[in-house]
């Protein structure tokens, strides 16, 4: 009996070693993967010491951080009205009772102590009011002073009736790939929330496809629903950014956060206060980022800049003699290596100010100072293209005698008739020199009109279309 039980037990200690070596050293592990729900918008919970273990690691303390920006940021809320139908023929007519309801909220910074708050265009998109909720829980109705779309930038202001705490703007340009960073907002409604991480990269596009240029700075502290309009901080408290954007195929936070850089925000805001509207200062250069490809078709010995492969007509950058085939290396001080750095850089900047752009032209390097102009194109939204002036090389190209050129198209509906680069001597008859004609033909021009526009194409020849 004992011989049977120690053999028994030699089996199953057997049988055991060989299933830990198995599990230890031979089966892969389960990847489980989890998609936070959002129909309630309550975040999923669990234990993460990450962080925590990181920052503790390099020494560094966010506390002061924290505690000088969590009250500089506020709980903005988009509030909507609508109708809600009784039967189906106020239904149909469009009718109902006249309600009103939170359809979206966000985050936003105060900053000024007299209330004026910045925070994401799309966080009070379409809103009749804009309510604001502070970190001591007193709320406000807030006015919408100005935004730009482009930017995806709102400014709001409250009357507290007292001085508010606020943040301070940082340099955002001098922030360093790798820095420490916080994130300071309200996801899924749990207010005043902070989370770290570094600066991953600097003038980041998230889509370099379309029409919107980009430049955010890209971080890995934990964004998710809500932070947007929120403030991206540095150790010192300074706001460096207003977060905007996530990528993301779950909707929540996986690894990748945008802001826009805090000295854009507040050139916007300044302008905004200043001139009731975003002064846009043109350098007037086409062209993109400088490709291996590039190089190796023109024989250059750098893959780093921005390739300039046109000179806009009566730009700055025309006057200032920069020319076709230019590689831009630094704007001032700020080193060039792809569009965005660029497009980032000017879109801080305003209309007369000058900037002084080193170039190496033949493997030489010079610097041009470059008076920015204001814009020189203008869009026609209701036809989805974007025109220019023409200059005399582009009329004599179309064999026309007036005219303005098609310099982008901005929809897709458009980017299909591939009608850019053609000039337009007409709309309703009316002959067109400039995009001044352009712009006074549509202020007093209703939505509802068709247009009538005349297109010159490469033969010379003139098409007529009517746009209802």
């Amino acid at each position: 009996m004992k011989k049977i039980a120690g053999t028994l037990l030699i089996a199953v200690l057997a049988g055991a070693i060989t299933l830990g070596s198995y599990k230890l050293f031979i089966e892969q592990p389960t990847q489980v993967a989890s998609y936070p729900t959002q129909i309630d918008n309550t975040p999923t919970y669990k234990p993460v010491n990450y962080e925590a273990l990181t920052a503790a690691a390099s020494g560094v303390d966010f506390t002061e951080a924290a505690e000088r920006t969590v009250n500089g940021v506020v709980h903005v809320k988009n509030v909507q009205e609508y109708r809600q139908p009784r039967n189906m023929m106020e239904y149909l007519r469009g009718g109902g009772q006249a309600n009103k309801g939170i359809v979206g909220a966000g985050s936003g910074v105060i900053i000024s102590g007299d209330g004026f708050i910045i925070t994401n265009n799309h966080v009070i998109d379409g809103a009749t009011e804009v309510e604001v909720t502070l970190n001591n829980n007193k709320t406000f109705m807030a006015e919408v002073v100005g935004k730009d779309a482009k930017a995806d930038i709102a400014i709001l202001k409250i009357d507290a009736g007292e001085e508010l705490p606020y943040i301070p703007f940082g340099d955002s340009d001098g922030t360093k790939v790798g820095e420490w960073v916080l994130a300071v907002g309200n996801p899924f409604n749990l207010t005043s929330t902070v989370t770290a991480g570094i600066v991953s990269a600097k003038a980041r596009d998230i889509d370099e496809r379309d029409a919107n240029y980009q430049s955010f700075i890209q971080t890995d502290a934990a964004i998710n629903p809500g932070n947007s309009g929120g403030a991206l901080v540095n150790i010192f408290g300074e706001l460096i950014g207003i977060n905007t954007a996530i990528t993301s195929q779950t909707g929540s936070y996986v690894g990748y956060a945008f802001a826009v850089p805090s000295n854009n925000a507040r050139k916007i805001m300044e302008d905004i206060m200043q001139f009731g509207s975003v002064q846009k200062g043109i350098l007037g250069v086409s062209g993109g980022t400088l490709t291996a490809e590039i190089a190796k078709a023109e024989n250059l010995k750098t893959a780093e800049g921005f390739y300039v492969a046109g000179v806009e007509f009566e730009s700055g950058a025309e006057q200032a003699g920069l020319k076709t085939g230019d590689i831009i290396k630094k704007l001032d001080n700020i080193n060039i290596t792809k569009f965005s750095d660029l497009t980032g850089y000017i879109n801080s900047k305003r209309p007369d100010d000058v900037v002084q752009v080193e170039i190496l032209r033949d493997d030489t390097k010079m610097t041009l100072p470059v008076k920015l102009i204001k814009s020189i194109t203008f869009d026609i939204e209701r036809l989805g293209i974007q025109v220019k002036n023409a200059s005399p090389k582009d009329l004599a190209k179309y064999k026309a005698k007036n005219g303005v050129v098609i310099s982008q198209t901005l929809t897709e509906a458009m980017k299909r008739y591939r009608i850019e680069g053609l000039v337009i001597s007409e709309i309703d008859d009316v002959m067109v020199n400039s995009i001044e004609d352009v712009k006074n033909i549509f202020k007093n021009k209703s939505v509802n009109e068709p247009v009538s526009i005349v297109f010159v194409d490469q033969k010379g020849e003139r098409n007529r279309f009517i746009f209802d």
